[in-house]
């Protein structure tokens, strides 16, 4: 199922609609922008007009959060427009509200019709992705028919010149195909964004991304490392929940995301940092090493997703606000490895999928022209120039004589 459509809303107290397999975006669009407008100074008086009442808000914070909170808590109230219409027209209202409820029905066989057919093709696709983990590791080589079939019309020169390079060279055997699932996702352009230097030498041992669906409505990524010098798991596992209850127009509602305990071995646990400082004793003139662990930005956090309180207080709106967009990205990172990075591994490997992408990216700067503010400015002073010369004879002409009268 493609990840598309509309905002997130992550699951609530009040269980508004979450982010669902239809529902997520596959990118968030950018808010804030370093870019602001200049307002040129206006040298007047402007008189200050106060609202009464507005200084009170404006020095009271937890009165203006309440209040938020109680206006945004009208959003979607009845407005009571239809119990002001002619009882003949509200019946008609209700049967059209019975018509909708059976709609819902429909739209939730729809959606358990969807994941059945998921759940199906996984199966399908299964043995190709065993496949495709023999061939990363080395464990099994592809016949010359499959590699027939993997070359394209453009890779053909390309690799008939490299084969006559390689005759010339004794290269080491290499096995398998080294760091693939590390390109692959590097490739991408939100992982490339939370993986770090430190964290590429801990997924160079990654050997496979699967997925597995469950009885009920929900997802598990395995991540497979080979043995390595960071941690003694062997696979790192997460989770996704949905509710049980279907939510508006039968979407799946996500509930929340599990991962796996990380058993980091003594002192390379990535997730952390060791700060060192130094500290002088105020009597005694005596010095100390204070060493402090402090959390450090790293892939491996994508194991230990948020979590969403189970009681909101509404005093904490921006907390909130930040925990929603973490709750949203962590999300969006779970269906893009299940729907984008692990069908079409090879083509983030190659670089290709970065080319469908994003739709909104298929036109280059070239595609476009542009009305250049300085051009603009530039013809108006040519065309001011031109008419001053209008009067004016041309370079081989004489100028014309004034015969007085």
């Amino acid at each position: 199922m493609d990840s598309s459509s509309a905002n997130v809303d992550i699951k609530k107290k009040q269980q508004q609609e979450a982010p669902t397999p239809q529902n997520t975006p596959i990118f968030s669009a950018p808010i804030n922008s370093s870019v602001r407008p200049s307002v040129a100074t206006v040298e007047e008086d402007i008189e200050t007009i106060q609202t009464p009442g507005s200084s009170l808000l404006a020095n009271n914070p937890q009165l203006m959060s309440m209040l938020q909170g109680r206006l945004g808590g009208l959003v979607g109230a009845p407005s009571g427009y239809v119990q002001s219409l002619p009882a003949d027209v509200r019946r008609r209202v209700k049967g059209l509200k019975s018509l909708q409820n059976k709609h819902a029905v429909l739209e939730a066989e729809f959606q358990n019709e969807i994941l059945a057919l998921e759940k199906k093709y996984l199966a399908l696709y299964t043995p190709l992705y065993e496949k495709r983990a023999e061939f990363v590791s080395g464990k099994t080589e592809p016949t010359d028919a499959e590699v027939a079939e993997g070359v394209s019309d453009d890779e053909q020169e390309e690799d008939q010149e490299e084969e006559e390079e390689d005759e010339d060279k004794d290269a080491e055997k290499v096995e398998g195909i080294p760091e693939f699932w590390l390109t692959a996702l590097k490739s991408h352009p939100q992982f490339a964004d939370i993986i770090t230097e430190k964290d590429e030498e801990a997924l160079k041992h990654l050997v496979d991304i699967r997925m597995a669906y469950f009885e009920k409505p929900g997802f598990r990524l395995d991540f497979e490392f080979s043995p390595n010098e960071f941690f003694t798991n062997t696979i790192l596992s997460k989770t996704y929940y949905y509710q049980d209850e279907p939510g508006y127009g039968g979407d799946f509602v996500y509930d929340h995301a599990e991962g796996t305990t990380i058993e980091w071995k003594e002192g390379k646990d990535l997730s952390v940092t060791v700060e060192t400082k130094k500290q002088r004793h105020k009597g005694t003139n005596k010095t100390r090493v204070v060493k402090k662990t402090v959390p450090a930005e790293t892939f491996f956090s994508f194991f230990t997703p948020p979590v969403a309180p189970e009681d909101e207080d509404d005093e904490d709106i921006d907390e909130d606000e930040d925990l929603d967009e973490k709750l949203e990205a962590d999300y969006g990172l779970g269906e893009e490895l299940k729907d984008s990075v692990i069908p079409r591994a090879v083509d983030w490997f190659t670089g290709k999928a970065l080319q469908y992408q994003d739709d909104g990216d298929q036109y280059d700067d070239d595609d476009f022209e542009y009305d250049d503010e300085d051009d603009e400015e530039d013809d108006d002073e040519d065309d001011d120039e031109d008419d001053d010369d209008e009067g004016l004879p041309a370079k081989d002409e004489k100028t014309p004589e004034c015969k007085q009268q």
